[in-house]
């Protein structure tokens, strides 16, 4: 059958890009807000979180006249797809680091990250299990399972946080009905705990004494990247960007058919198989990287095609794009019922975190350890844009090791975070399933802490052991 492109096909032809323009259109407004009202800029809220917040507040406001302006099944689908697109273009990027790194301080950094997980993993399900146990023979009953959304929130950001709230919403037998927007509320909140907690701590340290902002300055990274003799010229007859975006489209290409793949084995790898479109994508970026690396090696491949810095702008308008969509998507009449367990968990897994890294960066940077837990604060409640806008604040030019120690640190941290991830499913499949899924991660959480603390807690086997300490070297 024919057909055209006048609004009677609306839904097919021009939906999507409406909503992305909104998206954009809102974006924009969010940057303006941040350059011209001085608290959020001295905040150092993303942008993309205050352009969300005003969509939605704008829809929920058109709703009352019966006027929707956000699909939020759009929404839910670009909040989605960006996550994986992002950290794909994050895995593809080229590691070269900086400093001279201590191969220790790289396992110390994953192990950072992975505690932290497993220890905002166990504080969530304690609150909500213990909700449940109070709530279960009344009206409202909070679901145990929604705890565990704290630290895919906090840790991961929109799209996993969305992605496994919908999982759980379609299991019965975990009894949430969160449809997106609990795990969506608990992501926007840990931005802004993010940028105010980081800001906050960086004006204490200061007035203290503890931290000085370092001077002088590295080569741009835009230059580093761009500047390389063996890369593809601009000129070519195919643009550099172009060529980043397919490296990255194949990546996600790759995964999708590892999902569908997944996805027909079993009942059990289909449950896990889409909820982690993110960690598929990087595991077929590191196969692509692998495979460029190989035929440059044979000198199969003369020309380096992939550019760190427009793989970092991908990254990061994937990013923008994730948290202004998964703000706009929450639906404020499914979160009414959540308000009590939304607030404990931002609140008190606000604090833990804050606590917790703190202690182990203070135990295992010395030297930088300021640096360090900006940078690890700010990703493990908002994402690593959060973590390396703080950072950047007192280390501008880069001076420290903290930016190649993360960049070093991406698989381990992946290892140790792995169990999480994989137990999401079991956990919400039953009460005692969550019971056996707390214990497993309060064990690994041990484990991580005791490596981190190893030092402090084994003081008479480290005693003629040098400190690893980073000194920045005088110019």
């Amino acid at each position: 059958m024919a057909w055209d492109f006048t609004l009677a096909n609306y839904s097919a032809v021009w939906a999507f890009l409406v909503q992305l323009g909104l998206l954009m259109m809102f974006l924009l407004l969010g940057n303006i807000l941040c350059r011209t009202v001085p608290v959020f800029s001295r905040c150092l809220i993303p942008s993309a979180l205050l352009g969300g917040t005003m969509l939605l507040v704008v829809n929920f406001v058109l709703k009352q006249f019966n006027i929707v302006l956000v699909d939020n099944r759009i929404m839910q689908i670009i909040t989605y797809h960006c996550l994986a697109i992002g950290f794909a273009a994050m895995t593809l990027k080229t590691e070269k680091s900086t400093h001279k790194t201590n191969k220790a301080q790289v396992l110390e950094f994953g192990a950072l990250q992975g505690g932290t997980y497993m220890l905002q993993a166990c504080v969530g399900l304690a609150i909500t299990i213990a909700l449940f146990l109070i709530t279960r023979h009344g009206g409202k009953v909070i679901s145990y399972i929604s705890g565990l959304l704290l630290p895919l929130a906090y840790g991961q950001g929109p799209g996993n946080a969305l992605s496994w709230d919908i999982n759980f919403t379609n299991t019965p037998a975990a009894m949430f009905w969160g449809n997106g927007s609990f795990g969506l509320s608990l992501a926007s909140i840990g931005f802004v705990v993010a940028s105010v907690f980081g800001v906050m701590y960086i004006n204490i340290q200061k007035k203290r004494g503890n931290l000085v902002v370092r001077k002088g300055s590295l080569a741009n990274e835009a230059e580093q990247s761009i500047a390389c003799a063996d890369e593809i010229q601009d000129s070519e007859s195919i643009d550099k960007f172009t060529l980043q975006v397919g490296f990255v489209a194949l990546a996600y290409a790759i995964s999708f058919g590892f999902m569908c793949l997944l996805g027909v084995l079993s009942k059990f790898t289909n449950s896990i198989a889409w909820g982690f479109n993110f960690l598929w994508a990087s595991l077929a970026a590191m196969l692509i990287k692998f495979v460029v690396k190989h035929l440059r090696r044979q000198k199969l491949m003369h020309r380096g095609y992939i550019n760190n810095y427009q793989m970092d702008r991908i990254s990061g308008f994937s990013f923008d794009l994730m948290i202004v969509a998964g703000v706009a998507a929450i639906e404020i009449n499914d979160i009414k019922n959540y308000i009590l367990p939304v607030v404990i968990l931002s609140i008190i897994g606000a604090l833990v975190t804050y606590v917790y890294i703190r202690k182990a960066s203070k135990e295992c940077f010395k030297g930088f350890e300021h640096e360090m837990f900006l940078m690890s604060f700010g990703t493990l409640t908002g994402t690593a844009s959060n973590g390396v806008i703080l950072m950047k604040e007192v280390d501008p030019g880069l001076r420290t090791p903290t930016s190649s120690l993360y960049i070093l640190s991406n698989f381990p941290a992946m290892v140790m975070i792995a169990p999480l991830l994989f137990l999401l499913s079991f956990a919400a499949q039953s009460f005692m399933n969550a019971i056996i899924a707390f214990a497993v991660f309060f064990l690994l959480w041990a484990v991580y802490t005791l490596f981190l603390f190893r030092r402090r807690i084994f003081r008479k086997k480290y005693a003629d052991k040098p400190v690893v300490e980073w000194k920045e070297e005088e110019e």
